[in-house]
């Protein structure tokens, strides 16, 4: 038997599939029917309109529709924040500008880590190491 602690509310419990106790995952899943029953009567409620309604936290709001058991379809004006800067989108995890951003830092940083040659950078007492070079040494 494994057991550990609720991730929720920290008790002890016998985790057999969830990282989360029986009791805890009953509040979810009501919480998860009152989000979906209000955006069934309420198909145009933003998600800040949802949360007060229904007193769900905007974060289990929006893990509710990462794992897609809220779907985006047919409520036109609900979305959720990125994770970066917390401007509200409807897909993905990241807003385009902050993905973009993402991307030109990693571009940067892969550009300016590498040497312009190996070969250069040996020659100039760095450390780089050719294939070549180990042969050479063996004979």
């Amino acid at each position: 038997m494994d057991l550990a602690n609720c991730a929720r509310c920290g008790k002890l419990f016998a985790r057999h599939f969830r990282d989360i106790c029986q009791n805890c995952h009953a509040d979810l899943e009501k919480e998860y029917e009152s989000c979906a029953d209000y955006l069934r009567q309420h198909k145009g409620a933003t998600i800040q309109v949802l949360s007060e309604e229904t007193g769900v936290s905007i974060k289990q709001i929006t893990r509710f529709i990462r794992e897609g058991r809220i779907s985006l379809y047919n409520a036109p004006n609900l979305s959720y924040p990125c994770e970066v800067c917390g401007i509200l989108i409807r897909e993905n995890n990241m807003c385009d500008g902050c993905r973009g951003r993402l991307q030109r830092d990693v571009r940067q940083a892969t550009s300016s880590d590498r040497p312009t040659s190996a070969s250069q950078e040996y020659r100039n007492g760095g450390s780089a190491y050719r294939i070549g070079d180990r042969l050479r040494d063996r004979n």
